[in-house]
């Protein structure tokens, strides 16, 4: 099914979308919210800029946005996958508790804040670009990895990972981290860090038609709760 959103509201175009038998492509998007909120079962290809809480508590479905996307794309997601071939902007991954987030270009401040895990469900976000500050803000699980493509600075802002008890960051960069708050460990990731992340780097290189190997053979930090982080006995029980 093709739907052209023009001028439709955002609550008649969600319902349309929702309600289709099969995967749906929407040309002509145009700011409107919540596209694919709790969708499940279905592809949701989007073409222009779709409006706040793009796929919020997704649930299985896949969304694949040709163009950028705006604030608290993913937000309590579930699972499924969001496909983004530009920009996005920020809470990307807001409290995101499982699935996965691949962003070609880069993303905005508080990405990834209160990602969490359980058992079986790893959320992860991989941003091509470079990230805003306050990365990874109160992370409690999963993986995020900022890639740094064509970023010839530190791929990520101020403050990453403040308040992090849980999870782990990598960050792709020749550059040296510095400024990171008392609640993170930084280290040159080990060949098996690397082994950890190279399917999801590998994924990601396939939407994006990019070479998983060139991405992964360059230098990453892995960032990890320090374990004297005075945030953890406020999640965690002793």
């Amino acid at each position: 099914m093709t739907i052209t959103a023009g001028n439709i509201d955002f609550r008649e175009l969600n319902r349309l979308v929702k309600t289709s038998p099969g995967d749906v492509r929407v040309d002509e998007c145009y700011g409107q919210r919540f596209m694919g909120c709790g969708l499940k079962g279905k592809t949701l290809t989007i073409n222009g800029t779709p409006g706040n809480a793009l796929g919020a508590y997704l649930d299985g479905a896949v969304v694949e946005v040709n163009g950028n996307a705006q604030d608290a794309a993913g937000d309590t997601m579930n699972d499924g996958k969001i496909i983004i071939r530009g920009n996005a902007g920020d809470a990307l991954g807001y409290a995101m508790r499982g699935g996965g987030i691949y962003v070609r270009g880069d993303s905005g401040y508080r990405t990834g804040i209160h990602m969490k895990e359980y058992k079986d469900k790893k959320p992860v976000i991989i941003i091509g670009g470079k990230a805003g500050s306050f990365l990874g803000e109160y992370l409690a699980g999963g993986l995020i990895i900022v890639l740094g493509i064509g970023v010839g600075e530190i791929p990520a802002g101020n403050f990453t990972g403040t308040g992090m008890h849980g999870g782990k960051i990598f960050i792709r960069t020749d550059g040296e981290l510095s400024g990171l708050p008392a609640q993170v460990t930084a280290e040159i990731a080990s060949a098996g860090d690397l082994e950890e992340i190279k399917p999801y780097v590998s994924e990601f290189a396939g939407y994006f038609n990019l070479n998983p190997e060139t991405l992964i053979k360059h230098r990453f930090y892995v960032l990890k709760p320090n374990a004297k982080n005075p945030y953890k006995q406020l999640y965690t029980a002793n």
